[in-house]
């Protein structure tokens, strides 16, 4: 086989193109989760906190200036509020993935319960096991 004939039965492969689609779907909702964090969430915490943006927080460690020289010098800051930003997107998501796949995981549960039990094999087929038992008890 072909290296191109295998990798047309790789893609080929129903679950490859499920996780194609996952991921695309995945990168939206990412998106989506990411401008409801940046236009709502964070401007109520930003207006808790006395109107500053949660991505604007820092810690400054060298204040910007102008050296001896005359030449200006960049703030150094840590900026930790891009950080918390970041995580609570991350919290988000992951909690609407986990809410689907409960919801998900639930469906399924009520599926199986509703499928009927697999059918009794007829008497004949049973009669036969019972004599191939005792014969074997011999």
């Amino acid at each position: 086989m072909g290296m191109v004939a295998e990798f047309k039965e790789f893609i080929a492969r129903g679950n490859v193109v499920d996780l194609a689609v996952a991921v695309v779907i995945g990168a939206a909702f990412g998106k989506i989760v990411t401008a409801l964090v940046d236009g709502i969430v964070m401007p109520l915490v930003g207006v808790a906190t006395g109107g500053v943006s949660v991505s604007d927080w820092k810690y400054v460690v060298t204040p910007a200036g102008v050296d001896a020289a005359g030449a200006e010098v960049a703030e150094v800051a840590i900026a930790y509020g891009a950080f918390i930003q970041t995580v609570i997107d991350f919290l988000l998501i992951a909690l609407v993935v986990f809410l689907f796949l409960r919801a998900y995981n639930r469906l399924r549960k009520q599926e199986e319960a509703a499928e009927p039990p697999p059918e009794a094999p007829p008497e004949e087929v049973l009669l036969l096991r019972e004599i191939r038992d005792s014969l074997r008890g011999r």
